[in-house]
């Protein structure tokens, strides 16, 4: 893999003034995937920064134990069902990213020979592995996390190896038998690599954005929206609304499909981006929730959820589409152009009618809210009053008694009509509420959930 280390490393990491990228930031990505003792279901984070491939992972993990796998309880897994759960979805996600079949699917595996073993661990560090040690072969026992004096950066980036996989099916073969590889000391950085090598270096430049910026801030160690896009849809595009859009003469790429898991950011309630249809209405009800500094996931086994667009549904999105910043108004000049858009009857007289009924005191704005009860009084979009929900946060400290564990909850969607029950005002719902406007929440535990 020589030849390819520098644009592999100039990719993720950037090129640091410094000379070098920070020991305590690699050192935070150099953990497996790893699942909790105490939630089977779940991967554990240990340090800020690898969320970005975590959550995503844990997202579409979720999406097979839930809708894909036949057990009355999705939360309990033996150690063979976690296996083929984290391989599966694995495999899936290097299937999204690759460009070409032809071009075969890419693994980053240690060098033979060359893994760092047990022997190496301190006391401390041997509490992170993976799994008891009965587990796994004792040839093949690997620490979750390893301390940067032992494993350096520069020392990791030398033992490692690339192997081509030509066929779907071998690649779900190739990924069981690296099983230890992934759960094992850089598993997180393994799979990283075998991502990007698979969609290939040129095609991931040729998507991003700014080129400069790299999927890993070399600063604070946490993922680009880039990356997290790779995973999630294939493509590292830098934008999270639909299709593409000319700015100055310049291209922006955004996402090109309905994602199979969704994505949802606490940007967006602070007005600093809108995400598109595509991430906010997945194929199934999980999203990976963004704050400043995280990435958690929000689910859910209501397939209502994200079911066909409803008619009220499509109009909020086709009257935000002339609002573009999210003002919940617009000009009264715009209102025949939405009316079109939704082929309501658009006569100058009929658009002049609504116009003196939506705007009595002649102020020149039509607000959304009146409009839609207007035009589309009857509410019902199929997603039923109340439904379970669940959250999901890999960090120890960000859970109760630092225990990673789902929260669960119930989640109420309520009409446009201001809504008789009042919840709280956190993070986290903030965040879903760029999805469901009127969601309320009830957790069972005494506090919400945390989205950092």
């Amino acid at each position: 893999m020589s030849e390819l280390n520098k644009e592999v490393v100039d990719l993720v990491w950037g090129r640091p003034s410094s000379g070098g990228v920070s020991a305590s930031i690699f050192r935070r990505w150099t953990q497996g995937f790893v699942f909790c003792e105490n939630e089977q279901t779940a991967l554990e984070q240990f340090e800020g920064g690898p969320c970005a491939v975590i959550a995503p992972v844990q997202a579409f993990l979720l999406k097979n134990i839930l809708f894909n796998r036949e057990s009355s309880n999705w939360r309990q897994m033996t150690e063979e069902e976690q296996k083929t759960a984290l391989c599966s979805t694995l495999s899936e996600i290097l299937e999204s990213a690759c460009s070409s079949p032809s071009t075969g699917f890419c693994l980053v595996t240690w060098a033979k020979g060359q893994s760092p073993h047990t022997s190496t661990q301190t006391q401390s560090q041997m509490q992170d592995m993976a799994a008891p040690e009965s587990s796994q072969p004792p040839q093949e026992q690997q620490p979750t996390a390893l301390a940067v004096e032992v494993l350096g950066f520069e020392r990791f980036h030398s033992v490692l190896h690339k192997r081509t996989v030509m066929s779907v099916s071998g690649l779900r073969e190739e990924v069981l038998s690296l099983y230890h590889t992934w759960r094992g000391c850089c598993g997180v950085l393994h799979f990283l690599y075998s991502v990007i090598l698979t969609k290939g270096i040129e095609n991931i430049r040729n998507e991003i954005q700014d080129t400069m910026e790299p999927l890993i801030d070399p600063v604070h160690g946490h993922g680009s929206q880039s990356l997290v896009n790779l995973l999630v849809s294939g493509h590292a595009v830098s934008n999270v609304w639909d299709g593409d859009r000319e700015c100055s003469g310049m291209k922006l790429h955004g996402i090109h499909k309905q994602a199979s898991v969704g994505f949802l950011t606490l940007m967006e309630s602070l007005r600093y981006c809108k995400v598109g249809a595509f991430l906010k209405s997945p194929k199934f009800p999980i999203w990976i929730l963004g704050s400043e500094t995280h990435l958690s996931v929000f689910f859910t086994k209501e397939m209502s959820l994200v079911g066909p667009e409803s008619p009220s549904e499509q109009a909020r999105r086709v009257f935000q589409s002339y609002d573009p910043e999210d003002n919940g108004f617009i000009p009264e000049s715009l209102l025949e152009d939405v009316m079109k858009a939704l082929d309501l009857v658009s006569e100058p007289e009929y658009v002049s009618l609504v116009k003196s009924k939506l705007d009595p005191e002649n102020l020149g704005i039509i607000l959304l809210g009146p409009f839609l009860l207007e035009f589309f009084p009857d509410q019902d979009s199929g997603i039923p009053d109340s439904f379970p929900i669940y959250h999901y946060n890999g960090l120890k400290q960000s859970n109760h008694n630092e225990r990673v564990e789902y929260v669960e909850g119930t989640a109420l969607v309520l009409g446009f009509e201001d809504p008789m029950v009042r919840t709280d005002d956190t993070p986290v719902k903030r965040c879903l509420q760029t999805r469901w406007p009127y969601i309320e929440l009830l957790w069972t535990t005494d506090r919400s959930p945390s989205l950092n």
